[in-house]
């Protein structure tokens, strides 16, 4: 698990557009929550993703951002960015890997088969690069609220 105090690993991943969003990009400028997710369209997926959203101008005043990640594809994050309003970039990983360096990808088995999936996770990043909060099987209703008391805490 990540910690508070360690350099927030850095990644480049594609958004819903199928653009190039590099954390690193955001050093110096900006705070970042970045938050993982299981799914798109998933009631708890939905949730946590509304949430962050009805705080996007609020977390902005505190020179911060929302960036969620999951394994679904570029294409899917689009359709759910507009189904839901979504006012934040989403982030395809959907070989797992910036998930598993940031520990929020779980393995089980059923059976004979090992699956995958992202356990609901999120992260705030000061804007030198370093992890300020870790939270891991976070609870999606009412933790974008939390994250926001966070954020304004950081100066």
């Amino acid at each position: 698990m990540l910690n508070p105090g360690e350099m927030a690993p850095d990644f480049e991943l594609p958004d819903a557009g199928m653009d190039s969003v590099k954390l690193s990009d955001f050093r110096g400028r900006q705070h970042v929550v970045l938050y993982f997710f299981n799914k798109d369209h998933t009631p708890g997926g939905i949730t946590e993703a509304v949430e962050f959203s009805e705080r996007v101008a609020a977390l902005a005043r505190h020179d911060a951002i929302v960036l969620g990640v999951s394994m679904d594809d570029c294409m899917a994050h689009e359709l759910f960015i507009d189904e839901e309003g979504i006012e934040f970039d989403l982030l395809s990983d959907p070989e797992g890997e910036v998930s598993r360096r940031y520990h929020a990808l779980r393995e089980w088995q059923v059976g004979d088969v090992v699956r995958y999936g992202i356990a609901r996770s999120t992260f705030v990043i000061d804007k030198a690069g370093l992890i300020r909060h870790a939270f891991y099987q976070v609870t999606p209703k009412g933790h974008a609220a939390e994250i926001l008391t966070l954020v304004q805490s950081l100066g």
